[in-house]
């Protein structure tokens, strides 16, 4: 450009300028970036539906990408990139894209053994009936929606019409690992199921010389999503093949809690006669050096190679493998830690950001933080009132209130959960001024989860518009309830009385985030007759 301009054939800065600007854009394509794109990096989208895939390989099909989603809730549309190594994502529901992004924040995807990067788009929808070359993502998502649907929900929210289980669905799964060349133990089953939902109950065993498990979670969708993303998948390189599948068994009856089974919501069950804290074979293996290959280079936890077994879709080297896991020398303690995640001894303390100090108290995190676990102590920081400290009852409530509040909407801010690095959360020392910022709740009787075996472990959902309503009198009228909650300043769309029991009922507010408002204000109101109202979130709609 500057020999065509010394030579005198373009006189006017302008064209100079422009031919500049065409080259730069250009280069930038070539990249995979682009100037909007470029730009819009530094200032991250609010939560929307469509996500954008960064840094894609130009060889990669739009059925692995959409595998990128599927776990998660139902892939609605795609746009494919491929000139600029990007890819957008439509999901069926905001909350499901949440989710997502919460999940790949703490666990890089890769496709193709390649780090991919997700975050939310500006679109609110994607709109490619005119756009060329989309006959292959329809074409994609109609086979994976297939595949995949049958008589199952993908987007989590759907139920069959009378409130139960949809067909062959079951929140228990049976699991057989083939090839066995290095131990698996109750431990790494937990940690790797635990990514897709809370894990209430596991059984290990050995049948027809095959290492065989039953899980249960809380909440079916969760085992579907888990089967979806994990069948055919090795534990390890190149062995320790996970075969996932539905069991007939809606529970499980865990007897002893030791190394052969364990039941999560029960800590007073007796260990059992002659049960070794570990296994000898297993500290043989777990003791010899190098047997694990190099460790998986995501951010945390067993690399997400979510793939599609059955059509020999897989995002690493290895096809169907998990990623490589390193057994520390920590396991022989007892304490099975996967590469990139915390032992799960430790870590039930959460740190919560960017809260609205004008609105938010320690009650009303506990009354939150409570629906997907008991909260024992909150603490709102003295000198920095939008962070706040929660310790939950263990790490495995403490990992699933992050995983669903993470990133969610509360008075006008988009909080912040991750793990904290303290253990425990500190009481003021008598007399030390504290202003009311932290509680103690051990004691309290509004905890959820602290009768073994309760049936609120099986209704644990995310957040959303719909909340679930019970204990509510007999003579209690749906316009009572209804100006209940637009009297707090609240949107009601819908309202229904369940028919087959009147004391509990379903209300649609105006959004997620006065759903989520509308539960700390009203969870335990009195509703008079010696009648409090219970208020969880709700995945049906009405």
């Amino acid at each position: 450009i500057f020999g065509i301009w010394k030579t005198g054939k373009i006189k006017k800065l302008k064209y100079v300028s422009f031919f500049l600007s065409f080259f730069l854009s250009s280069f930038l394509a070539a990249n995979g970036t682009d100037s909007k794109t470029y730009k819009g990096e530094r200032s991250p989208c609010g939560p929307s539906r469509v996500l954008h895939v960064r840094k894609v390989p130009i060889e990669v099909s739009e059925a692995e990408v959409i595998s990128l989603g599927v776990p998660f809730g139902k892939v609605t549309n795609l746009l494919m990139l491929k000139g600029k190594n990007q890819a957008f994502i439509e999901m069926a529901s905001e909350e499901a894209a949440i989710t997502m992004v919460n999940y790949y924040t703490t666990a890089t995807p890769h496709v193709r053994n390649q780090p991919v990067y997700i975050q939310y788009s500006n679109h609110r929808e994607l709109k490619t009936d005119n756009l060329l070359n989309q006959g292959r993502a329809q074409a994609a998502l109609q086979a994976v929606n297939a595949v995949h649907s049958g008589n199952m929900s993908l987007s989590g929210t759907a139920t069959a019409s009378d409130g139960g289980m949809m067909p062959g669905q079951s929140p228990v799964l049976r699991l057989i690992v083939e090839n066995l060349y290095y131990p698996v133990s109750l431990e790494v089953l937990h940690q790797i199921f635990s990514k897709f939902g809370t894990v209430l109950k596991i059984i290990t065993f050995t049948k027809n010389n095959q290492f065989q498990a039953l899980l249960q979670y809380a909440d079916p969708m969760n085992a579907h999503h888990a089967k979806v993303a994990l069948d055919g998948q090795n534990i390890y390189n190149g062995c320790c093949t996970l075969r996932v599948e539905f069991s007939k068994l809606t529970s499980l009856n865990v007897k002893y809690n030791n190394d052969k089974s364990r039941d999560f919501t029960r800590l007073d069950l007796p260990s059992g006669d002659g049960q070794p804290t570990l296994d000898p074979t297993m500290q043989t293996a777990f003791g010899a050096p190098g047997i694990i290959s190099s460790p998986y280079p995501g951010a945390a936890g067993f690399a997400p190679a979510i793939g599609f077994h059955q059509a020999g879709l897989s995002m690493q080297t290895m096809p169907g493998a998990l990623g490589p896991l390193t057994i520390p020398s920590s396991a022989m303690t007892g304490r099975m830690t996967i590469h990139g995640m915390a032992p799960t001894t430790i870590h039930s303390v959460l740190l919560v950001s960017n809260l609205n100090p004008d609105n938010i108290s320690p009650h009303g995190l506990f009354i939150l933080f409570g629906v997907y676990g008991d909260v024992h102590r909150v603490k709102i920081l003295f000198n920095k009132k939008e962070n706040a400290l929660i310790q939950m009852a263990d790490a495995t409530q403490a990992q699933l209130a992050m995983s669903h509040l993470n990133g969610q909407r509360l008075y006008g801010k988009v909080i912040r959960v991750t793990i904290s690095k303290h253990q425990t959360v500190q009481l003021p020392r008598e007399g030390q001024e504290d202003q009311g910022l932290t509680k103690d709740f051990s004691g309290s009787p509004l905890h959820r989860f602290k009768k073994p075996g309760s049936k609120n472990f099986q209704n644990i959902f995310p957040p959303s518009a719909t909340l679930h309503l019970s204990n509510i009198p007999p003579s209690t009228t749906d316009d009572f309830l209804k100006d209940l909650f637009a009297g707090s300043g609240y949107t009601v769309k819908a309202f229904k009385f369940f028919q087959k029991d009147r004391k509990m009922a379903l209300i649609q507010l105006g959004s997620v985030e006065e759903a989520i408002q509308a539960l700390i204000d009203l969870h335990n109101h009195d509703l008079g007759e010696n009648h409090h109202l219970r208020v969880s979130f709700s995945k049906s709609t009405i």
